[in-house]
């Protein structure tokens, strides 16, 4: 979680070019606000494969750059930069055979629903 105060972020604008430089095999992921409770954006690159487990809200990925195969419970469908994905809360989902330029914006969103 951003270490800085939940609400009104510090800054405007975040720059692509920049926030990519800060990611790296070890930190596939950066958290860049959080602007309440319930949203927040972040970049992901990971490298290899994607091992994330379903999150506890909605969210948005907007694909930066790259392509590959994403999985959504039992679908699977290819992506492209400029794709919008929207995963609900809980479900299972994984990015795949992606190229290696692959990053996407995140953006977590609404309420939390726990497992039922």
């Amino acid at each position: 979680m951003n270490e800085n105060k939940v609400g009104k972020p510090a800054q405007t604008i975040w720059r692509y070019p920049e926030i990519l430089e800060q990611l790296s095999e070890d930190r596939p992921f950066l958290e860049i606000a959080e602007f309440s409770d319930n949203l927040s954006v972040e970049l992901y690159k990971p490298v290899g494969e994607d091992t994330q487990m379903p999150h506890t809200r909605d969210e948005l990925y907007i694909v930066a750059s790259g392509s590959g195969l994403f999985t959504l419970e039992k679908d699977e469908f290819p992506f492209a930069k400029g794709d919008v994905i929207f995963v609900p809360a809980q479900a299972e989902h994984r990015f795949s055979s992606f190229s290696d330029d692959f990053s996407t914006w995140v953006i977590f969103f609404g309420p939390e629903k726990p497992v039922a």
